[in-house]
């Protein structure tokens, strides 16, 4: 079992910890503007949290109600076990529950072999978003990596 857990969360009820960790990885690491990072989507989203085995919030991401994956963030000391992967994983499973065909994300072009390992496909040019290179990524319908 992972030292962390997964949980589907409400966005009224978690707004606080949801943003601690975008804000701790994209306003402060990576220079995103916060009007950009907290951008009236939330609310309509469904979210998820990822807990160390303390039970403090290390890792979150949203799906979209139009398919689409976003805010995955991981704060810097708990990368590299496996809580990133989950919660892409998590996430394309919740998708995929609610019903919904193809995803798609936006993938900083850094991590673009993270989400290809996890089955998602890059479609066009490179281009910037909060001043950061991304590419589109879409996942086909019926299809993932567990």
């Amino acid at each position: 079992m992972p030292p962390y857990t997964i949980t589907q969360v409400r966005w009224p009820e978690h707004a606080a910890e949801l943003l601690a960790i975008r804000r701790a990885v994209f306003v402060d690491e990576q220079g995103v503007p916060e009007a950009l990072e907290v951008d009236g989507r939330d609310d309509g989203a469904w979210h998820l949290l990822a807990r160390d085995g303390a039970g403090l919030p290390v890792g979150c991401a949203r799906v979209l109600p139009d398919a689409h994956i976003g805010r995955l963030a991981v704060l810097r000391g708990t990368r590299g076990q496996g809580v990133g992967r989950d919660l892409l994983l998590a996430a394309v499973r919740l998708a995929r529950r609610l019903g919904m065909g193809d995803l798609y994300l936006h993938a900083q072009t850094r991590a673009r072999g993270f989400y290809e390992a996890a089955g998602f496909i890059a479609e066009g040019d490179e281009f910037p978003e909060a001043g950061i290179a991304h590419v589109l990524m879409r996942l086909p319908a019926g299809q993932a990596r567990t």
